[in-house]
């Protein structure tokens, strides 16, 4: 009985190579997509991050001073600040909370003393921020990231006159 040999041709060697190429290709490919994707969604989650936790110091800021007729909205220098009232140790004092220069501020003052915008202590990076009041005691806020990515917030005070 004879056996047969099987000869060898090119096409074995070149097949398993040109299937792990095509898979190493793939799997690269498939990587980025993953990658950019992930980019993508961490970008947007921080850039809302940014405008929820502006809002939510701006919101946080109005439930810690409400009291009756406390708060309202004021221009200074063309420049729209949340004006929060109170009286510590027998002073009244202003609390402004505006946007100035790219920056969130915030500017803590006794009655009576002249205001300088540029005087507030930064508390984060924001483009801008826009202030209304809807009715009485309801204010609306809007702010716009560096992404240009806007979010709103609407608030009332509880405790009202």
């Amino acid at each position: 009985m004879r056996f047969r040999t099987r000869s060898s041709h090119v096409i074995d060697l070149i097949f398993p190579i040109a299937l792990f190429f095509v898979f190493a290709a793939s799997s690269l490919s498939v990587l980025i997509l993953a990658a950019n994707i992930y980019a993508s969604t961490t970008h947007r989650l921080a850039a809302n991050d940014e405008n929820r936790t502006a809002l939510s110091y701006i919101s946080e800021k109005i439930r810690q001073s409400d009291a009756g007729g406390a708060i309202g909205l004021s221009k200074i220098d063309g420049t729209d600040c949340l004006t929060m009232s109170a009286v510590y140790n027998g002073t009244p004092c202003t609390t402004y909370i505006y946007e100035y220069e790219g920056m969130l501020k915030e500017l803590f003052i006794n009655d009576g003393v002249s205001v300088s915008l540029k005087s507030g202590k930064d508390i984060m990076e924001i483009v801008s921020l826009s202030m209304e009041q809807l009715e009485d005691h309801i204010y609306r806020f809007t702010s716009v990231n560096s992404d240009g990515t806007t979010s709103s917030l609407i608030t009332s005070e509880r405790s009202v006159p």
